[in-house]
């Protein structure tokens, strides 16, 4: 494996700096428990789990083939259409705003002791920027439509999986916990926001007009009833 350079303080712009130095003892701890983590007897099965389990953030196609196949139900339409708006909106704030404006590196060019963790685990390089987490954002973005339209006995479970998701992406040490918590932070908003637009479009336009009415009736069960009908 490339072991790239790693970036001098000083080549580092002002928030970046900022978010390290605030946030320098809370990344270390906490990527340190995960390093003693891969250290361990259990260590084997943790590298394979969050090897292959952080891949369900990735692009945030996950979410997004689950949104899609909400969308099929009529049931189902409305939280479908809130998680692809979520991680659309979430990309948009992190992929093209955030991460170009903080320039974070990762973590494994700005320490060697983070370094020489990322390399025991055996994770390959990523993306140049670090914060926050596109897969946390992403999966955060989604799940927020799935809480608020569903029952909150239930619902809240969804959030396990944004922070697993989290918590592979500091196993594989290619992010920094800080970038975990922006990518909740700018995920929860984006989620917020696209279950609100979905909500007033449903309320103000979805419920006028034909188009309307194949949005709020129209379901692909229908399609197979048609069939065994005939």
């Amino acid at each position: 494996m490339d072991v790239p350079a790693l970036v001098p303080a000083d080549q580092i712009g002002a928030i970046a700096t900022w978010i390290n130095a605030t946030f320098q003892s809370f990344d270390y701890k906490i990527l340190e428990f995960y390093h003693n983590l891969h250290e361990g007897a259990m260590g084997g099965f943790f590298d394979f789990f969050n090897k292959y389990f952080t891949r369900l953030g990735d692009g945030g196609i996950f979410v997004l083939a689950i949104g899609l196949i909400l969308l099929l139900f009529k049931r189902s339409r409305k939280i479908g259409m809130g998680m692809i708006g979520g991680v659309v909106i979430g990309a948009l704030f992190t992929n093209v705003a955030i991460k170009n404006v903080v320039a974070r590196p990762r973590p494994y060019v700005t320490n060697e002791t983070f370094q020489s963790w990322w390399l025991a685990v055996g994770h390959g390089l990523e993306s140049e920027y670090s914060f926050p987490s596109g897969h946390t954002t992403s999966v955060a973005a989604a799940m927020w439509p799935v809480f608020l339209n569903c029952k909150k006995k239930v619902s809240w479970l969804v959030f396990l999986f944004v922070i697993t998701i989290g918590a592979t992406r500091n196993y594989i040490m290619v992010h920094f916990p800080s970038d975990i918590l922006g990518g909740i932070i700018v995920g929860s908003l984006a989620g917020i926001l696209a279950y609100l637009i979905v909500k007033a479009l449903y309320d103000k336009v979805f419920i006028k007009g034909k188009l309307g009415n194949v949005i709020m009736t129209k379901d692909i069960r229908d399609l197979f009833k048609k069939k065994n009908a005939a």
